[in-house]
This record gives structure tokens, C-alpha cells and sequence, in this order.
């Protein structure tokens, strides 16, 4: 980080003025995020990831225990390492079926916890609908995927069982523990058929398949929301690459 961008970082956090629907960011969370050690390619994207509002609302705590599914190149995990704490962890989960994918992704998670100050980020792969092992049942307070809940159902993943994907992160859950999932938005009624071409998923029959496994629909945030996608173009193309209409919502483990 730039000696420029460490004082601003700096002067944000003392004011702890990252807003969060119209209030400031919890010191928490609001150091996470102004935290000097975040590469330059992490915060490049906090203007359309709205980080801090989006931990607020997945109500991820000192001391948690996380699993950040689909890391990628670990930007939500590096922020919950910090809002966890020396007494959390967080599990930078890459499904098996993604595992030779170009750029190493499971080779990404593990560095992540061999980075300065993220020492309680631990890389998981299995299969995805790996029943968890019995020891860790009950253990998670916040499951969590961010604009890759679509891909589970894509032909790269091999006709991965995401059914029973959604039991197994409700079987690791502690009663009362939440169920996280940011996703772009297809058209209303369109099911699974825009996952695999423009990378969307009607909000609805996530939300659907979701509860089925068990879960309470727990809150929504309109804070990725854009009413002016109209919800058919590639997520990737350039003129709303970053500015999809996005769903946020959070299920909790009863």
C-alpha cells in the first residue's frame, strides 16, 4: 500500500467513517477494512462490493468461525480474518470440481494463510456435496458466497450435487448460525437457465432451494441492488461488469 493510501486508510478508521446504511461501520469491521495490508486489487473493487455493509449484514463477529465458499482470489476472505480475530477462523473453501482450474485456486486459498496477519485462514477443497466430517458439525457461525452460488450449477462443475451441498452447510451451522449467499440477479422466473450463459440466477429459486435444505429466510439487503439491470446481459460485459442488479440474502440455521 502507497504511503499516501496508509494515511487515508489511517484517518478513516480513526473517524470510523465507513457507512453503513446511513451510520458508521462498527470499529471492527471499519479496521478490516481500512487495514493497510489489503492489496491494492482488493480495495480496487470495494466501490462495488460495498464491503462494509455487506459483513453487517452477514453478521460476522470477533471470534466466528467462517467458511468463505468459492474464495477466489480471496478478498472476503482476508476481511472476515480480520473481523474474526486471533479467536475465529476462516475456512477459504474451493470446491474439488474446481480444483484444476486455471490459477491454481486452492493453491490461491492456502497462500492466503501464509499471508502477514491471516494466519486463521485454512484451505479446504472437497467435493461439494462432501458430507462435513463429523467433528466439525455444528461448529460454523457463518456460511458465506459471494456472486458464485450460480456457478455450483454450471457444466464445469461436473453435475455437482448442489442440493446436497445446501445440507451440508446446514449440518456444519450452529443453531442459530447464517447462511450468506450475494448473487447476480436473472429475470424473474427464469430458474437455472441463465447460470451458465450470462452467470445469473433468479433470486427465487435460489431462495427456494435454500429453504428446502432447512434453513429460515432471514433478511434481505438491497445494498447491490440496481433497478436499472435489466437482469439479460453477461455479468462480465463492459457495460455492467461491476453494477449487476444483486440479490443479498441471509438464511439462518433454526
Amino acid at each position: 500500500m502507497t504511503p499516501i493510501r496508509f494515511a487515508v486508510a489511517a484517518a478513516t478508521l480513526a473517524l470510523f467513517a465507513i457507512p453503513v446504511g446511513g451510520q458508521a461501520a462498527s470499529p471492527v469491521i471499519a479496521a478490516a477494512i481500512t487495514d493497510p495490508g489489503r492489496p491494492d486489487k482488493d480495495t480496487a473493487q470495494d466501490a462495488s462490493r460495498k464491503p462494509a455493509e455487506v459483513v453487517e449484514f452477514a453478521r460476522v463477529k470477533p471470534g466466528d468461525t467462517v467458511i468463505d465458499i468459492w474464495p477466489g482470489r480471496g478478498y472476503w476472505s482476508r476481511i472476515f480474518s480480520k473481523v474474526v480475530g486471533p479467536n475465529g477462523k476462516v475456512y477459504a473453501y474451493v470446491p474439488a470440481e474446481i480444483a484444476d482450474f486455471k490459477g491454481d485456486p486452492v493453491g490461491i486459498a492456502k497462500a492466503i494463510g501464509a499471508e502477514p496477519g491471516h494466519g486463521n485462514v485454512v484451505e479446504v477443497s472437497d467435493p461439494l456435496a462432501s458430507a462435513p466430517p463429523a467433528e466439525m458439525e455444528g461448529t460454523v457461525d457463518v456460511a458465506f458466497t459471494f456472486e458464485n452460488y450460480h456457478d455450483m450449477y454450471d457444466p464445469f462443475m461436473k453435475g455437482a450435487d448442489v442440493a446436497g451441498f445446501n445440507r451440508a452447510m446446514f449440518k456444519l451451522l450452529k443453531h442459530g448460525g447464517y447462511y450468506v449467499v450475494v448473487d447476480h440477479a436473472a429475470p424473474a422466473g427464469s430458474g437455472l437457465s441463465h447460470t451458465n450463459d450470462i452467470h445469473r440466477i433468479d433470486p427465487a429459486k435460489a431462495r427456494s432451494e435454500i429453504e428446502k435444505a432447512g434453513f429460515v429466510f432471514d433478511g434481505e439487503s438491497k445494498v447491490l441492488a440496481n433497478p436499472d439491470d435489466p437482469r439479460t446481459a453477461l455479468v462480465f460485459d463492459a457495460s455492467i461488469k461491476g453494477k449487476t442488479d444483486r440479490f443479498a440474502y441471509r438464511f439462518r440455521k433454526p
